[in-house]
């Protein structure tokens, strides 16, 4: 029905999550209204994400060099490590400027139904870092979730020769709840009531 063009960049917005035919169908004629150096700036940022994001190199992070920004700033608090399963949740936690320790990313969580094993998570690189450093803290900070569970257990399991206190966000997240569509209130909370993983 829409010229090629068009069809392809409807096609397009439809791979981004949450994006259907009509809205996808509106976004691609917003472009063809743009201002074409807008249309140009758009198109560039597209290319620019692409070509230069990459992971940080200590804790997975998203980061235009090698180390992220967090990582390579001296007056955070390196003796406590946050674990989180997804990137996003990095960012929440800036936003909400409580937590000055560090971070590291997995690379998900073990899901044994979804053939998602500890292996396929990353853990290694997590368990060199650990050794490296003198962590007094180990937070986790995951999806509470089966699967968050799961991960938590299994990491807390490997750590146990370790004299690392090992703690959980606390119950203000609720089960099943995804972090990043928890209200600012609720994290902060769960971040300061954190418990020891028993």
């Amino acid at each position: 029905m829409y010229p090629e063009s068009i069809n392809d960049l409807i096609e397009s917005f439809k791979l981004l999550p949450g994006i259907g035919e009509r809205t996808a169908e509106r976004l691609a004629f917003s472009i063809l209204d743009m201002d074409p150096d807008n249309v140009e700036f758009f198109a560039n940022n597209l290319v620019k994400l692409q070509n230069n994001i990459k992971h940080c190199s200590i804790c997975n992070c998203l980061t235009e060099s090698t180390v992220c920004n967090i990582c390579s700033n001296t007056a955070r608090n390196n003796k406590v490590l946050c674990v989180v399963d997804d990137v996003k949740s990095i960012f929440l936690f800036e936003k909400m400027g409580m937590f000055q320790g560090l971070y590291h990313v997995l690379d998900g969580l073990i899901s044994p139904l979804d053939g998602i094993n500890p292996e396929d998570i990353g853990l290694e690189k997590l368990l060199k870092r650990i050794q490296d450093n003198d962590y007094e803290e180990i937070i986790f900070a995951f999806k509470p979730s089966v699967e968050g569970e799961t991960t938590a257990l299994y990491i807390k399991k490997l750590l146990d020769d370790t004299k690392i206190k090992i703690t959980r966000l606390a119950s203000g997240v609720p089960m099943g709840a995804d972090i990043e569509y928890l209200d600012s209130l609720t994290l902060e909370r769960a971040l300061n009531d954190r418990k020891e993983v028993a």
